[in-house]
């Protein structure tokens, strides 16, 4: 296995709620995940737009930009051997009433929208996410 970058964004919900520093913690710690890179910002209704392309033609594709441009939202690249596929099992199913006990969407998230974190799919993804907003940092393997 090799050391891998990924993109994972604690999104709106999670921020208001005032969840991200356990979230954080909880990607560090037990996790295992260094992070490589990290800021807060507000979303533009066209960064988001941008970022979420690959579901325009999808029906929730408003309800995603509109959900994402609600708050501020977190994004971080994180880096970890197999960071991407291991990311994945450790935040949980994108349904959090599907996600495994102690996963961070099991216990952050409350619906498929409103699931506390997007991470990057696949290294395809993450070479894309990545510069969207950390242009400076390099994608792939570290």
């Amino acid at each position: 296995m090799s050391v891998e970058r990924t993109l994972l964004i604690i999104k709106p919900d999670a921020v208001k709620a005032g969840n991200a520093g356990n979230i954080l913690a909880m990607l560090e710690g037990a996790g295992g995940f260094r992070v490589k890179a990290l800021r807060m910002e507000q979303l533009t209704r066209e960064s988001a737009e941008k970022f979420y392309a690959v579901h325009r033609e999808r029906p929730f594709f408003g309800d995603l930009v509109e959900f994402m441009t609600s708050g501020p939202c977190i994004p971080m690249v994180l880096e970890k051997e197999d960071a991407i596929q291991r990311l994945r099992g450790f935040i949980g199913a994108t349904n959090p009433a599907e996600a495994s006990d102690g996963s961070i969407r099991a216990l952050y998230g409350s619906n498929i929208q409103n699931n506390a974190v997007h991470a990057s799919d696949s290294s395809e993804s993450a070479t894309v996410e990545i510069p969207h907003f950390f242009p400076e940092i390099a994608v792939g393997v570290a």
